[in-house]
């Protein structure tokens, strides 16, 4: 069983940073760590692809409502803004659905 390990590498807390140098740093240290979860993501898309019988069952709307009330209660709770959060993750979720109806095709169709 394979489960991320989320490496973070070194970087500044926002509010000690003095220069764009230090900015750009801490950005660029979460975006490598975000693809690593991005990465795993994929994998359960590949895992749901696998699973599912029917390609109809790809789509699934009310699970999308689901992800998303919860990454937007997540969001409140962390202090993200759901002006952020939740179309970010809605083209997440639409990016993957897509991922997941190619993946199905390439194992079932």
């Amino acid at each position: 069983m394979k489960i991320t390990t989320l490496t973070v590498d070194e970087h500044l807390a926002p509010a000690d940073c003095q220069t764009m140098v230090d900015v750009r740093l801490g950005v660029d240290a979460l975006d490598r760590a975000l693809v690593q979860l991005l990465t795993e993501r994929q994998g359960f898309m590949d895992a749901a692809a696998r699973i599912k019988a029917d390609r109809s069952k790809v789509f699934d709307r009310a699970r999308i409502e689901d992800v998303v009330e919860k990454v937007k209660a997540s969001a409140r709770a962390s202090g993200l803004s759901e002006a952020i959060a939740e179309p970010v993750w809605r083209t997440l979720i639409d990016r993957c659905i897509a991922y997941e109806y190619d993946s199905w095709d390439k194992t079932k169709g």
